[in-house]
């Protein structure tokens, strides 16, 4: 069962991006980005700037877009593409964007192609930050970043990590792939990325819990973790501080400015959801938490033959999502504190995924629930998702299908209005 394309993203084909790469070491990352984007199918235009051009080469740049590049504004005049490239883009991206750049991209500088493509741009423009932590925090930063915000621009929050030398702290490039998972959302939702958020707290879970059988085996699902992750990732670039409680992943990269907590069974993920969940805005529960678990451990691995056992005895595990229902209504967790479900559904000859759903949202008393429908390649193990969100309320909207970075835009969309007002 599909949910209906209400609110259909826009058309997936061809697009016109323009990747601005400016003088700093992460720019050797922007060459993953580039080719992310065109083996996408995307139409890409790569203007550096001249100090980019000492990190990475221009036939580099050229071989991997497969257009020409330039970094003034006399080459090719009779085309205008100080002009042209920022009109028709249907996206710019600057990776890295230094101190450098976003000083003189906020002062509206237009002293070679880069700079002057951005004030031309009529599209979405998204600054990643890549300095030291010294100067990301540096007032003047802080103002450029502020000015290029008023702007209408999107300038990511960096990782944190290993910068230039021994050196450690914020101000890291993300990874590529998580640059290319925001432009890619971006191409489909040009607004997917407000700055709504700030000076919000969220707990996010995501992927599934092992349940140990013995020193080797356990029990588990199909959980990827991606669905969670797109939510921290982008809860934590709209402005809100994020913990992610994390369990079994597929090998996913922690999101940039986001306090990641790995946890593997279901005990230690409701016990560090319980934790973070004190003083939270809202927590949202996208983690796939086994309900079984073995009744008891093996401490050596179990072997075939004599002592085999004919069957694995089960036991339930804790429901977190309606555990921190009952701690809200106790007085554990503020009564404002805003609580969000996820629920992997599959109809029968007894109902349909929401005949299933709508008794799973009375049942557990939360405050939205949003509900996809599993089996055939659905939700489990791969990039895009559909499905539904039912609130409390009794409204139901349909989310349609699209990445999971644009379904947890969806998801936010639908929290936002539900927090508490800042006090």
């Amino acid at each position: 069962m599909n949910a209906p394309a209400v609110d259909g993203a826009p058309d997936s084909g061809r697009r016109r991006v323009v990747v601005g790469v400016a003088g700093g070491i992460a720019a050797y990352k922007s060459c993953a980005l580039i080719r992310a984007l065109t083996e996408s199918g995307h139409q890409v235009r790569v203007v550096p700037t001249e100090s980019a051009l000492e990190f990475v080469g221009r036939a580099t740049f050229e071989a991997l877009s497969g257009n020409p590049v330039h970094t003034g504004v006399f080459t090719d005049v009779p085309q205008v593409p100080h002009v042209r490239l920022g009109q028709e883009a249907d996206l710019v991206v600057i990776a890295p964007a230094t101190a450098d750049l976003m000083a003189r991209a906020a002062t509206g500088r237009a002293d070679d192609l880069l700079s002057a493509t951005l004030l031309t741009a009529r599209c979405p423009v998204m600054f990643v930050p890549a300095m030291h932590t010294e100067m990301w925090e540096h007032p003047a930063t802080v103002e450029n970043v502020a000015t290029l915000r008023r702007h209408g621009s999107i300038v990511v929050e960096p990782a944190s990590g290993r910068l230039t030398g021994k050196d450690t702290g914020a101000g890291r490039l993300p990874e590529p792939d998580e640059i290319f998972a925001l432009a890619s959302l971006l191409l489909e939702r040009a607004d997917a990325l407000p700055r709504d958020l700030a000076g919000r707290r969220l707990v996010i879970s995501a992927g599934g819990t092992r349940e140990p059988l013995d020193p080797v085996r356990f029990l588990g699902n199909r959980s990827s973790g991606k669905q969670g992750y797109a939510l921290a990732r982008l809860a934590a670039q709209r402005g809100a501080e994020v913990t992610l409680v994390a369990g079994a992943v597929a090998g996913l990269d922690d999101p940039a400015a986001v306090n990641v907590v790995k946890v593997q069974t279901a005990q230690q993920m409701g016990e560090a959801v319980t934790k973070h969940a004190v003083g939270a805005d809202a927590v949202i529960m996208s983690a796939a938490v086994a309900d079984f678990r073995p009744a008891t451990f093996a401490s050596s691995k179990i072997k075939k033959g004599a002592g085999e056992p004919d069957s694995i005895a089960l036991t339930k595990n804790d429901d977190i999502l309606a555990g921190l229902v009952q701690s809200r209504n106790d007085g554990n967790l503020s009564a404002e504190t805003v609580i969000v479900g996820f629920a992997a559904e599959t109809g029968d000859e007894q109902g349909d995924v929401l005949t299933y759903a709508r008794a799973k949202l009375a049942r557990k008393g939360c405050d939205l629930l949003v509900v996809n429908a599993v089996g055939d390649g659905k939700a489990f193990e791969v990039d895009h998702n559909d499905g539904w969100l039912l609130a409390a309320d009794g409204s139901e909207t349909a989310l349609a299908h699209g990445s999971k970075a644009l379904m947890a835009s969806r998801v936010l969309d639908a929290l936002r209005p539900l927090l508490p007002r800042p006090s």
